[in-house]
């Protein structure tokens, strides 16, 4: 008996204290933008690889919820309280949207997670048709934008979403220029970059992944990029920043991260957390993200709450300047 309850001593011993927290049903991965768009791509991409690689016990389902530019999907994460099988990816309509809309939600009702990366935006247009012009730099179109600007029918510039990133830089040009684009909203990045293909609209300022298949496929051509400096990638680096084509110090970077609900339980934070960083690490991730020209910055915790406070203010302030703000 002396030994029986010995060994069940040493059994239990040996046990872990106590498991690990993982997901013990299917994770709902939120949207809050339509198909197609970077945010889109982004979230498929990470569910594909947590399949591919065996990163989590459950699978990932994505789930699109563009209403109200993102408030939607907002909105259905904020009511989610404590609820540790629920994440969302956002961008930059996680401060524009409430700003704009006034809608009862703020990124703090939420649970920051991790920072994935910052997304760029570059100035496209058509590649053109017998019928449309061809322009070759962003020079040339910008010719094109001032001849137009005095007429009955000004250049169409499309974007994602009314009072949201794209519409913030438009704006920032218009500003810069003293001229005015007819701006253009669609639901999402995909659409946006269609709509250029099929000469809806004259240009627009997508992210470069939600263009790039076109481009390589000769339909589009990118004229500059807003930031400070090129894109290092050598399939990017020929395409000069706007202030080396047009004199313009515009530079605006989209946020790439993902939030749980208001009060997820920290074990479950640390658990996406962690599942996510190993996501950033593979070769799948990192390709995409040469790919689509995006800036690593893989970030979590004080660093990531930190940044996220920074570009509220930010947004704040442009939106302020562009009389974006609700009134």
């Amino acid at each position: 008996m002396k030994l029986i309850i010995t060994l069940l001593l040493v059994l239990v011993a040996a046990l872990p204290a106590g498991a690990a927290w993982e997901p013990t049903k299917p994770v709902e991965f939120v949207i809050p933008a339509g198909t197609g768009g970077g945010a889109d791509q982004m979230a498929r991409l990470i569910a594909g690889i947590a399949e591919k690689h065996k990163l989590s016990p459950q699978s990932i389902i994505v789930v699109n919820k563009s209403g109200g530019a993102g408030a939607e999907g907002f909105l259905h994460v904020k009511g989610k309280r404590g609820d540790a099988h629920t994440i969302i990816i956002t961008l930059s309509n996680l401060f524009t949207t409430p700003l704009h809309t006034g809608v009862p939600f703020n990124w703090k009702d939420l649970t920051p997670i991790a920072r994935m990366a910052l997304d760029q935006f570059i100035l496209w247009v058509n590649t053109g048709r017998p019928d449309k012009a061809d322009y070759k730099t962003a020079k040339e179109y910008l010719a094109a934008v001032k001849e137009r600007a005095g007429g009955a029918e000004r250049m169409k510039m499309g974007g994602t979403g009314s009072a949201q990133e794209d519409q913030i830089i438009t704006i920032q040009v218009e500003q810069a220029l003293g001229l005015k684009f007819t701006y253009v909203p669609f639901k999402g990045g995909g659409e946006v970059c269609v709509n250029l293909v099929g000469n809806h609209v004259d240009s627009t300022v997508n992210n470069p992944i939600e263009c790039v298949s076109h481009w390589k496929a000769g339909r589009v051509r990118p004229l500059a990029v807003f930031d400070a400096s090129r894109i290092p990638d050598p399939d990017w680096k020929d395409i000069p920043t706007v202030k080396e084509a047009l004199g313009l110090d515009i530079q605006y970077n989209m946020l790439r991260g993902i939030f749980g609900p208001p009060e997820m339980p920290k074990e479950a934070t640390e658990w996406y957390v962690d599942f996510l960083r190993k996501v950033y690490d593979t070769p799948e991730f990192k390709a995409y993200l040469s790919k689509g020209a995006l800036k690593p910055a893989f970030a979590t915790g004080a660093e990531y709450v930190k940044w996220v406070e920074g570009a509220e203010q930010l947004h704040k302030d442009l939106m302020t300047k562009g009389g974006l703000l609700k009134k």
